[in-house]
Formats: C-alpha cells, structure tokens, sequence
C-alpha cells in the first residue's frame, strides 16, 4: 500500500478531496517526522508507539571490499506498535494462507 492508496481509502471514507486529504497525511507525517528528529515520543493510543533509538559506534564492513568502515554513533527511528493493532495483525493473518 502506498501514500496515495492510503489517501483514495481516507478520501472514501471521509467525502474530503483527494487533494485536501494528501494535505492532512502529509501534515500528519511531517509531524511524526519532525517530532522523532527533535527526540519527542509519539504514543498513538490504539495504533503504537514512535520513538528515536541511539546506536553505538562500531566498526563495520564493506560487503564489496571487505574493508573495516567506522560507523559513528547514530539515531535510527523505532515504532512499537500496540497490542490492540498486533492482535488485530494476528488475527487477520491465522485466516490468511500468505506467509
């Protein structure tokens, strides 16, 4: 599913504009994104958790040359989501042949 399915089935389901709907999902992402990068918690009641995570340096290795790479630490973005949205996952899944 892309952006742009995720806002036809908004636009659907709400009778707004496809165009006033690709507004308020890039709002809500811009938002998520800008709050994570400033180090804020994003707690969605039903729907999960997003939250920046640090990493340690460490040495790394290039795959083509197998030459040693330093990696410096960094901050990767984490989502967790809720039990509420696993469950649902589960459930949908044991009905589904797909693995």
């Amino acid at each position: 599913m892309t952006k742009a399915d995720i806002v036809d089935e908004i636009a659907k389901a709400t009778g707004l504009t496809k165009i006033e709907t690709k507004s308020v999902v890039d709002g809500v992402f811009s938002s998520i994104i800008n709050a994570i990068a400033e180090g804020k918690r994003i707690e969605l009641r039903g729907f999960g958790v997003f939250k920046q995570k640090s990493r340690k340096p460490r040495m790394a290795r290039n795959p083509k040359t197998g030459d040693l790479v330093p990696l410096e630490k960094r901050f990767v973005p984490v989502f967790k989501p809720s039990p509420e949205f696993l469950t649902k996952v589960n459930d949908n899944m044991k009905g589904s042949s797909e693995e």
